[in-house]
């Protein structure tokens, strides 16, 4: 990873460093779910995400702003769930940009952060080992399907449970008309609202690009009034089934 995520000699050698550094792992995740992290404790420093610790962090986002300070560059980003600062000490920026020759991150263009999420007051940030210019924006679109995957399995579990568990759906299916999945899809909880069966069925059917559909499209689609369907819309989100693309209005369907 061109040293994101661990940069070597950044943790001591003394005991309490390396059990922290033992304890370091790399998460793809959205702006979202940093916003949304919380301590299990109001003692403790790191930060839990799906009920998990959370150390080192990687995101992509559109940088909003570029701020050179003293001592720092910050950066804003933006990925379409959120809204972020990420800061980058200038003798780690100047250490990033050795030899002139690199690319470097320009506002309103996309870049990729390896860092760790922290909180200053009521304002969190991104203290970055990392950050670097993408070049291909289907990076973009791999990250948001990467952090989802790795949301579905603290969620739901490995891939294995959950096909153990839809083949012991299929077979009690004839003996429960609903049992766990509306109409006979295994990707319609039964619990799930009725308006929100009919915006993912609106979203899965309806012909598009790899875009999506808007939810203004859907509401007229299915004759439904705008505020249901971004409720709908949230709601499918929480289950797992969709996943915003160009914007936090946009959908598409999560295929697992």
């Amino acid at each position: 990873m061109n040293g994101g995520g661990f940069m070597p000699g950044s943790q001591g050698d003394s005991g309490s460093g390396k059990k922290s550094y033992g304890k370091d792992t790399l998460r793809p995740v959205t702006i979202k779910q940093l916003l949304d992290a919380y301590h299990p404790n109001p003692d403790a420093e790191h930060f839990m995400i799906d009920d998990g610790e959370t150390s080192q962090v990687t995101f992509v986002g559109q940088v909003r702003n570029i701020s050179q300070q003293t001592t720092n560059v910050t950066y804003k980003l933006d990925d379409g769930t959120g809204t972020i600062e990420v800061k980058v000490w200038v003798d780690m920026d100047a250490m990033n940009e050795e030899g002139g020759s690199k690319p470097k991150v320009a506002e309103q263009g996309y870049a990729r952060v390896y860092g760790r999420l922290k909180a200053f007051g009521n304002k969190r940030h991104v203290g970055a080992n990392v950050i670097r210019p993408i070049e291909d924006l289907n990076e973009v679109q791999y990250h948001l399907l990467e952090a989802t995957v790795v949301h579905l399995h603290f969620v739901r579990g490995p891939p294995e449970s959950l096909q153990k568990g839809g083949a012991n759906g299929a077979t009690n299916g004839a003996a429960q008309q609903d049992g766990g999945y509306g109409g006979g899809d295994r990707s319609m909880p039964s619990h799930m609202s009725p308006s929100a069966r009919k915006v993912f069925a609106c979203v899965k059917n309806t012909p598009q690009t790899n875009e999506g559909l808007h939810m203004q499209d859907i509401a007229t689609r299915i004759n439904m009034d705008v505020n249901e369907v971004l409720k709908a819309g949230d709601e499918l989100q929480g289950l797992g089934l969709i996943y915003t693309t160009v914007d936090d209005h946009t959908w598409a369907v999560l295929e697992v």
